[in-house]
């Protein structure tokens, strides 16, 4: 009898006891590269870029309705640590002809690539020394940039763009804290809004979190819920065209396994050359039910650049 009920209290404990923090290990190189789209390509899932995928946005049009996806830039928005953004106004010509003409311009001093609704590029991230395709940082970073995967190689991206409202899903106006997003999440909300991903889509994940920016930055930086691994994976294999969401870094945060750090960025950037897309605004869309549209975007075409501050727009 005493061996049945600690064998029935053992088993209640395990039942009870919360999920182990799924890890994950970066692939060698060798299992990673070069990528499916070619040794020396610099270009990743962007390549998915072509007349289909913008036809097929095109078709999505039907309202002639533009949705802003991009935050105003200024200088009380969060920031990461260590990352900064100044606006400092100039006075540069005041000419003494009868018109009068002034001129004013500013000089912005940022990390212009990681500040803001942000896109990164395949020269933010690393596994160790080895980048996307498996191209070396001591091989292709100089003092003016990047020498391969600087951001200018992206272009100009015109999709489908796919909002997955995993807030709504859970009934909640903003997801708890560090919830990390499964894969049957994401499937449950397609689901709910009747729509399954395609080749080449930009994936659009609403957590609610961007309700908190610039009203309580410190909340809205210090963690976040996002996709956990098995997430990323998932979508992955998908084979988007990029994935974005209304959080910093896309991805629960911090990880729950505290052995690892931001593993999506690795997951996405550096193993499958997919494009992160941060600190979206996506109430509007997500107040509206708009879960499908034609997204359009482009990264300042900056030499050797990590990633750009970009404004997208979803028209529906």
């Amino acid at each position: 009898m005493r061996g049945i009920i600690i064998a029935v209290a053992a088993a209640f404990v395990l039942a009870n006891a919360p999920a182990q923090a799924q890890s994950w290990q970066p692939p060698a190189d060798s299992q990673r590269c070069p990528s499916k789209w070619g040794a020396g390509d610099q270009r990743g899932a962007a390549n998915l870029m072509n007349a289909e995928t913008v036809l097929r946005a095109t078709r999505l049009i039907r309202a002639g309705e533009v949705i802003e996806l991009g935050h105003v830039l200024t200088s009380t928005m969060p920031l990461s640590a260590g990352r900064r953004f100044e606006v400092d106004t100039k006075r540069t010509t005041f000419t003494p002809q009868s018109n009068r003409r002034g001129s004013n311009e500013e000089l912005v001093i940022a990390e212009i690539g990681q500040v803001g609704t942000q896109f990164d590029g395949f020269a933010h991230q690393t596994i160790g020394n080895s980048l996307y395709n498996c191209f070396k940082v001591d091989e292709v970073s100089s003092r003016n940039g990047f020498t391969k995967l600087g951001i200018q190689n992206v272009g100009a991206l015109v999709t489908r763009g796919v909002l997955i409202d995993v807030a709504a899903l859970k009934g909640v106006d903003i997801l708890a804290e560090t919830y990390e997003i499964t894969v049957q999440d994401l499937q449950q909300a397609l689901a709910k809004q009747n729509l399954t991903l395609q080749a080449g889509d930009a994936v659009i994940i609403h957590t609610g979190w961007g309700k908190l920016w610039e009203k309580d930055n410190a909340r809205y930086s210090r963690g976040n819920p996002g996709i956990g691994v098995a997430a990323a994976e998932w979508l992955a294999r998908q084979n988007p065209m990029l994935v974005g969401a209304d959080t910093p870094p896309v991805e629960v945060s911090p990880n729950p396994d505290p052995q690892i750090s931001l593993p999506i960025h690795q997951i996405m950037l550096a193993v499958n050359g997919i494009h992160l897309l941060e600190n979206l605004k996506l109430d509007e869309l997500a107040a509206k039910r708009v879960y499908e549209f034609a997204l359009i975007i482009e990264p300042l075409k900056i030499q050797g650049a990590t990633g750009s501050i970009v404004a997208p727009i979803a028209i529906r």
